[in-house]
């Protein structure tokens, strides 16, 4: 059976404004032997599966500095601190990046990003009958354009890898399970 590892000792590395790194100190509780692990401390994050009446996707492209190029994305951002929840980081995203508004909102699924060194979860919104309502308000660092796609094409742009990003894909699947009924909302 696999036991959790104590803690002896925790520093923190540095504060780089997304996340807050630590090295992390803990005894293996097999072998009784000290062992130095990093830990990223990052907000939680939340991804939006926002949907029209007339059956399209509202998606998102923008530029990513970690790939260097566009990626074709679902709406989302980070939980601000006075975010009371999930659902409410969803709702002001969607509405930021996109200009869009929908009804009722709710959590379809939640992922721990890579739990090999993050702390942090991060969230599926499902939001429907979707419609253009604002002007989009995005940070002084962003730079987004909005793309209606018909739901059915989701999987193909996955699979093709037009979406790249893990966390759009894992919340597509979220919103594919809730379709199959596998999950409840």
């Amino acid at each position: 059976m696999v036991k959790p590892w104590p803690t002896v000792q925790s520093t923190v590395l540095g504060d780089f404004r997304i996340f807050r790194a630590r090295e992390e100190r803990r005894i293996s509780p097999r072998t009784g032997q000290p062992h130095d692990f990093y830990v990223l401390d990052c907000p939680d994050w939340v991804n939006v599966v926002a949907l029209t009446d007339d059956g399209q996707a509202v998606l998102v492209e923008q530029f990513r500095h970690g790939t260097n190029g566009v990626e074709l994305e679902v709406p989302g951002g980070v939980m601000d601190a006075q975010d009371p929840s999930p659902v409410a980081t969803g709702v002001r995203e969607l509405r930021e990046e996109t200009g869009y508004e929908g009804e009722g909102a709710r959590v379809i699924g939640s992922i721990s990003p890579n739990p090999a060194f993050m702390t942090n979860r991060c969230y599926t919104v499902l939001v429907e009958r979707c419609r253009l309502c604002h002007a989009l308000e995005l940070d002084h660092s962003e730079d987004v354009t909005t793309r209606l796609v018909p739901v059915a094409e989701l999987a193909n742009l996955v699979a093709t890898g037009r979406i790249r990003h893990a966390l759009a894909a894992v919340a597509l699947y979220h919103f594919e399970l809730q379709q199959r009924h596998l999950v409840q909302s």
